[in-house]
């Protein structure tokens, strides 16, 4: 749920919404690493506390504990609302860090595959065969490479002979 500033300057403190203000686009990407790890702790520290307020007015208006305050708590939607402001603003913060990180392992993989291409191309070492016989020198016989079998001349007219003499045979019975 996207909140507006407005909305979050009027339901946080000062020094709560100038810590959240930081995790918004312009400002967010101008904070290193460090600082966003920082920023990261703060917010956690403000939603955990958010979120243990809401918890105690949720038991103290069921009457499951005493009233921390003067009265008991009637209400618990502000505090639950600050909650999910510095939820999103954590989820913020989270996703920038993440995105610095995906940068420089990006930067570190192509820094090790330039790398790799150097030693590569420097060991001369060639990774496929050789292409073997190709077509540069024009049009060469290609011998076949199956056994060839050499039948005797006289055998072929015996075996038609022989098919002739059987079809006759056949024609005179019908």
């Amino acid at each position: 749920m996207s909140l507006s500033k407005a909305l979050e300057k009027r339901m946080l403190t000062a020094d709560e919404f100038e810590t959240v203000s930081r995790t918004h686009y312009p400002e967010i990407r101008d904070l290193t690493r460090q600082d966003l790890s920082d920023l990261v702790r703060r917010l956690r520290d403000h939603r955990d506390k958010a979120r243990d307020v809401a918890h105690q007015q949720r038991r103290e208006m069921r009457g499951k504990s005493e009233p921390r305050g003067a009265r008991p708590a009637a209400d618990n939607t502000g505090t639950a609302m600050k909650g999910q402001i510095f939820a999103s603003a954590v989820k913020r913060v989270n996703r920038e860090i993440a995105r610095l990180d995906q940068a420089g392992r990006r930067s570190a993989q192509v820094e090790k595959s330039r790398h790799a291409l150097e030693l590569k191309q420097a060991s001369g070492k060639r990774d496929r065969p050789k292409p073997g016989r190709t077509a540069s020198r024009g049009m060469r016989s290609k011998p076949s490479e199956e056994p060839t079998v050499e039948s005797d001349p006289r055998e072929i007219g015996r075996v038609s002979q022989f098919v002739k003499k059987a079809q006759a045979r056949r024609d005179r019975k019908s």
